[in-house]
């Protein structure tokens, strides 16, 4: 029985932690689909499809071929019923993740019982990366690069700069 799953996220910008959940799971699930969110109440850095280039960017430098990649807007378990994927990827970093996450898991449950929720622990060495402590870094002039990979680090200053 082969097992679909689908790691979503905004990506904005796709970091070391983001790339360590992805290789991971890929090793896990015989498809890994990588679904790239646009929010409607979340003003984004990076253009949805500037986010969705850089992530296959970055994925591509991994090697791994049983990834594919969507970007969505709305619900992640109707991303998930779309790609006919059983299950979704969330990566925790500590227990503050884990109380949103848990809350968001059941909500999920409720709307989609078919569609479970896999929690994989951020690796000690990539657990205390957040995009948006990225995205704050990168905005007051400080060097990203040990959180991010050079292209995206290149693509957040771009941005910035203008």
């Amino acid at each position: 029985m082969s097992t679909t799953a689908l790691y979503p996220g905004s990506f904005d910008p796709v970091t070391f932690g983001h790339l360590d959940i992805i290789a991971r799971a890929a090793h896990i699930f015989d498809t890994l689909i990588l679904a790239v969110g646009s929010h409607h109440t979340k003003t984004s850095l990076l253009p949805l499809d500037q986010r969705l280039l850089l992530l296959e960017t970055e994925v591509a430098a991994l090697n791994i071929t049983n990834v594919r990649f969507i970007t969505f807007d709305g619900l992640v378990v109707d991303a998930a019923r779309n790609q006919g994927a059983g299950v979704i990827v969330r990566g925790l970093r500590n227990t503050t993740d884990f109380d949103y996450e848990a809350q968001m898991a059941a909500m999920n449950a409720a709307l989609a019982a078919e569609v479970e929720t896999v929690f994989m622990s951020a690796s000690p060495k990539t657990g205390f990366i957040a995009s948006s402590l990225v995205k704050q870094i990168a905005r007051m002039g400080g060097d990203v690069s040990g959180f991010v990979p050079p292209a995206t680090a290149q693509k957040i200053f771009e941005i910035i700069k203008k």
